[in-house]
């Protein structure tokens, strides 16, 4: 059974490389000396918080926004100078769905492939792998409003599959999705990556992160403050054992005892995070402390992110 089209013709090693990218906007940097390249095949991840430059980034990749400095080459081709030719070979699944309603699930896939310059007929051959790909085949001739938001997302992912590109630029994918609409989504950006496409991702969700990327960067006000694998970064960043701390008393307890026994502790509210490369000693404290709950875990990639740029609620830019 033929479920997607064929890789697209070898391109270089790296499909998106940013050498110093800038940016700025009524006298302040949004993005300030941005580098980083992504190689054929692999999920590469921007994190950061509300009004990084994670949007910006994307759209200066994509031509969309014009650069104040530095360089883009993507897929082979110098952006913004050639930023229509290299489209044709990048999709595009943004943060919201924007398909039309007025058309079925095979229309709306149609209709986007002649923004490609495809033939319908060439298009229509790609459909039936698309949607069963997205698992709507079923969904064929619905309209949009009959579908559900999981089906939706998953039709926009197809969608930004109807020219086979080198490239596919994520824009938090599984935003408003629920757990169980998250994981098919997941799984499909898997087979994806099996196929040797590339996906340049953006997202708030760390567990996403920690999944699908092979590498990510982690950004902050526009500038790139650490990037590696996820494995890598949690290794260089945080305590291997995460104890959390909450219940009544539990910030005098991190107070008087926390501060002594974690290797480095950081209260949140009413909930102590006690970091410790060896827990015993942590661990036996809080079995004596009644009041106390707690829960022990292994560090992740949000402690790496909540270290690197704080835990303060950031307003969207």
């Amino acid at each position: 059974m033929n479920a997607l089209p064929t890789p697209a013709a070898a391109i270089a090693d790296d499909v998106l490389v940013v050498d110093r990218l800038r940016k700025d906007y009524g006298g302040s940097t949004v993005v300030d000396g941005l580098t980083f390249s992504i190689r054929r095949g692999t999920c590469y991840a921007l994190l950061g918080p509300n009004g990084a430059g994670k949007t910006t980034t994307l759209r200066c990749c994509l031509g969309l926004t014009e650069p104040d400095g530095g360089e883009i080459t993507l897929v082979g081709e110098p952006v913004p100078r050639h930023a229509r030719r290299a489209r044709i070979r990048v999709g595009v699944v943004p943060q919201m769905d924007n398909l039309d309603p007025d058309f079925t699930v095979t229309e709306n896939l149609l209709v986007y492939g002649r923004y490609f310059g495809l033939a319908d007929a060439e298009v229509l051959a790609r459909v039936p792998g698309l949607l069963e790909f997205a698992n709507l085949a079923h969904k064929k001739d619905a309209r949009i409003g009959e579908l559900s938001g999981g089906m939706k997302r998953r039709l926009t992912l197809a969608r930004a599959l109807v020219n086979d590109p080198d490239l596919i630029f994520m824009d938090e994918p599984t935003t408003g999705l629920d757990p169980q609409a998250r994981h098919v989504i997941w799984e499909r950006l898997r087979q994806l990556l099996a196929r040797r496409k590339t996906i340049l991702l953006t997202t708030h969700f760390m567990d996403e992160a920690e999944r699908l990327a092979t590498q990510l960067a982690v950004i902050d006000h526009g500038r790139k403050i650490a990037e590696g694998s996820p494995r890598d970064l949690i290794r260089a960043h945080i305590e291997p054992h995460v104890i959390e701390v909450y219940g009544d008393g539990a910030i005098d307890w991190a107070a008087r005892d926390g501060q002594r026994l974690a290797d480095r502790l950081e209260v949140s509210g009413e909930t102590a995070f006690c970091y410790a490369a060896e827990p015993a000693r942590l661990l036996q404290a809080l079995e004596h402390a009644a009041s106390l709950r707690y829960l022990h875990r292994p560090a992740n990639l949000e402690d790496v992110f909540l270290k690197l740029t704080g835990r303060e609620m950031r307003d969207e830019a």
